[in-house]
């Protein structure tokens, strides 16, 4: 299948490419220097060039607090561009995954938020990722939104690599403790829609990483995996911090209903922040992949009915939703 993926000098769309080449797709990355999505033209030619037979929308403004001082900018890229790629989907006959957030909800209550409850987006961002996801269920019927969170991968920057510099730096830092979610390693959520694009079964999922965790432990967590001096992080409130948007508190976890897709790729923070050895240099890549292989961790994308509660091996989560 030829897929075009956007966003490819980012951390998702990065190991997406990765992950669709290593299954004999064709896939074909772009990021702006290649076609500015918030230009209708740029996208046409390229689809007319490439001609997807589905498209993974990775990129995005994902500057949180900037977009609360260029929310023209945000809108452009997050709904007027991915409006622009559903437009040309629809032209060229191509399915479409857009890359979606948290952010499209309050945080307010005290569950992880499922597929179908009300979306409240309080910040700039979270309402035009929303919008976004808007656009592409006005435009297309074959379209599946993945909303995520909290993402770190080898690619890009993101909350590791951020500590993992600071931690270089300072023996103390000072980290909210009040903020809750999900890491989510790209090269899992890439393994997700990589099973995911080629299937029929189409709709809004939410995809993290297992278990949750708030910023204060994932810094901990961090600075211990990668054998850093930094021997304390300060606890603080949000409210002390002095961030343009709206931080969430109960961030979404994953929401299985049968015949949904299911990603359920870690059984503990733990496993998660072995990811930030990459980083550090303590294992390469293949070493650190088969560490968490041989911790049987699922990656499965199937029909909830079809498979076991807990898999006994990592063959057994393999996909038969095509």
């Amino acid at each position: 299948m030829k897929i075009l993926v956007t966003g490819v000098n980012g951390q998702l769309g990065f190991d997406v490419v990765k992950q669709l080449n290593k299954r004999g797709h064709e896939a074909v990355g772009v990021d702006i220097s290649e076609m500015d999505i918030t230009d209708a033209e740029s996208v046409l030619n390229v689809f007319a060039r490439v001609r997807p037979e589905a498209v993974v929308h990775c990129a995005a403004w994902t500057a949180v607090d900037a977009a609360e001082d260029n929310a023209e900018k945000a809108r452009a890229v997050n709904v007027g561009g991915t409006e622009n790629i559903a437009v040309a989907c629809r032209k060229c006959g191509a399915k479409m995954v857009y890359i979606s957030t948290d952010y499209v909800f309050d945080g307010s209550g005290a569950q992880p938020w499922k597929t179908d409850d009300k979306a409240n987006p309080l910040g700039v961002y979270g309402k035009t990722k929303y919008d976004g996801e808007k656009a592409v269920k006005n435009l297309l019927d074959r379209y599946f939104i993945v909303r995520t969170a909290w993402v770190f991968g080898l690619n890009g920057n993101n909350f590791v690599k951020t500590m993992l510099n600071l931690g270089k730096k300072y023996n103390q830092l000072r980290v909210v403790n009040d903020q809750i979610g999900s890491p989510t390693y790209t090269y899992d959520l890439a393994v997700l829609l990589a099973d995911m694009v080629v299937t029929e079964k189409y709709g809004v999922y939410h995809a993290t990483n297992g278990g949750f965790i708030s910023w204060y432990d994932f810094a901990v967590e961090i600075f211990k995996q990668a054998g850093y001096a930094t021997d304390v992080v300060l606890k603080m409130q949000a409210a002390q911090y002095a961030l343009r948007a709206h931080r969430l508190v109960v961030l979404n976890e994953i929401h299985v209903k049968p015949g949904f897709f299911h990603i359920a790729l870690v059984v503990s923070f733990h496993e998660v922040a072995a990811a930030v050895a990459v980083n550090c240099g303590l294992y390469d890549v293949k070493t650190l992949y088969g560490r968490f292989f041989n911790l049987n961790l699922p990656h499965i994308l199937s029909p909830l009915s079809n498979v076991p509660a807990r898999p006994s091996s990592r063959e057994a989560w393999k996909s038969r939703s095509r």
